[in-house]
């Protein structure tokens, strides 16, 4: 099967997203699929990333509020992209205007909307939510629910990562959603990776003695994800436990928490991490991890933390709450300073939530092959039975860019 990913959130440059579609992009040859991600970019470009899986570019406009990002703005351009690649299967990975892009396309694949985002909750939910009731801000924005079950028509199937976000959907008349829960990368997260040299530097970093709780965050700097909420809560929670912060990631935020981590003690910005080695180590060279988001739609954050050994300290509403071990962390109020530092100082002292925590075998937490079987399998079921799906035509791939675009350097064809 062929399938192409029409991926609005992937930028190279990090996030959650990219850690998906790069693990995809992986996966595909030994589950025998063809891999399409395409993804806006600066211009025309195809690369190879493995066998049958490439990551291919057409040129769209950045995205003011973060210019990490573009956005589709052609659909006759996405068009004769998905013409050109004949995919069995189509993904839209967005639920803004290129969602609405591949369903509009007259080619005869099946189609999937993968809920990559949480509008409502990323932004909606956490402006209004003081001052209104979720049922009040969904009647509010009927014209969003009304633009999703318009695309829950055009699309033969809906995936969410979450119960909580299904339900949500389900509750609005979308009638063909789907909960396919994602996963962490197998051999790459683990408790045996955890470095008492590395939590000796991150304790000097953040001015603290080894005896104190050592937190770490993980994520994207951008408001959603509550950064300086957490960060807030971590220096209440030290007025009266020994606690320290560690928040390692990227954004437009970035300055901005930097200059609140100058001014709260036991806090610290680290450089951004790409290596997900070091990311690893990171990881399970913490105490817990804490997490300020309620709109994440899967949290590989968390997944990746419980991978490592780590406790979680998390919202109770989103997708981070999926991966939380009854024993090995805590919950708290979602959007609440109070609640969360509350939540801190408490588990501060039940030290022996870390040792039940370390030992729940990475076996328990669900991998990415485990979610990519499943939602391929999912694809061969909406159209013909595997054994019947036609054998795509071979790929002429230069002939995908146009002749006047010469293919930047190290593009493999």
């Amino acid at each position: 099967m062929r399938i192409v990913d029409v991926c609005a959130f992937y930028s190279p440059h990090g996030g959650g997203v990219r850690t998906y579609v790069e693990a995809k992009l992986r996966a595909a040859a030994r589950f025998g699929q063809e891999m399409i991600v395409l993804a806006p970019g600066e211009g025309h470009s195809v690369v190879q990333r493995a066998r049958g899986a490439y990551l291919a570019t057409i040129p769209a406009p950045a995205l003011p509020l973060d210019r990490r990002y573009r956005y589709f703005d052609d659909e006759q351009a996405l068009h004769r992209a998905l013409d050109e690649w004949r995919p069995d299967h189509v993904e839209a990975s967005s639920p803004w205007s290129s969602a609405t892009m591949v369903g509009r396309w007259d080619g005869p694949a099946s189609r999937s909307l993968i809920m990559h985002a949480d509008p409502l909750s990323a932004y909606a939910y956490r402006l209004l939510g003081p001052v209104a009731a979720i049922a009040t801000i969904d009647h509010w924005f009927a014209r969003f629910w009304k633009h999703l079950r318009g695309l829950d028509a055009m699309f033969d199937m809906v995936v969410c990562a979450n119960d909580h976000l299904s339900g949500r959907l389900r509750s609005q008349r979308l009638r063909r959603v789907e909960t396919i829960p994602m996963g962490v990368e197998p051999g790459v997260f683990s408790p045996r990776l955890r470095s008492p040299e590395l939590r000796r530097h991150l304790f000097a970093r953040v001015g603290l003695d080894p005896s104190a709780l050592l937190l770490i965050g993980i994520g994207r700097f951008a408001a959603e994800k509550r950064w300086e909420m957490v960060m807030r809560a971590v220096a209440a929670a030290g007025r009266q436990v020994p606690v320290g912060f560690v928040l390692a990631g990227d954004g437009p935020r970035r300055r901005r928490l930097e200059g609140l981590a100058e001014r709260l003690p036991g806090i610290a910005v680290l450089p951004s991490i790409s290596d997900r080695t070091e990311l690893a180590r990171l990881l399970a060279s913490g105490d817990a991890l804490v997490h300020g988001c309620e709109a994440e739609t899967f949290c590989m954050a968390a997944a990746e933390a419980r991978a490592s050994g780590l406790p979680l300290i998390v919202p109770d509403r989103g997708a981070a709450i999926d991966q939380l071990v009854a024993g090995a962390g805590a919950a708290y109020a979602s959007g609440s300073e109070q609640s969360l530092s509350q939540a801190i100082a408490g588990f501060a002292v039940r030290g022996p939530e870390l040792q039940h925590a370390r030992a729940v075998h990475k076996s328990q937490v669900r991998t990415m092959d485990e979610h990519f079987g499943q939602l391929f399998a999912r694809y061969a079921q909406l159209g013909e039975q595997p054994s019947k799906l036609r054998e795509p035509e071979p790929l002429s791939v230069p002939a995908l860019i146009p002749a006047a675009v010469a293919a930047p350097a190290g593009v493999a064809l």
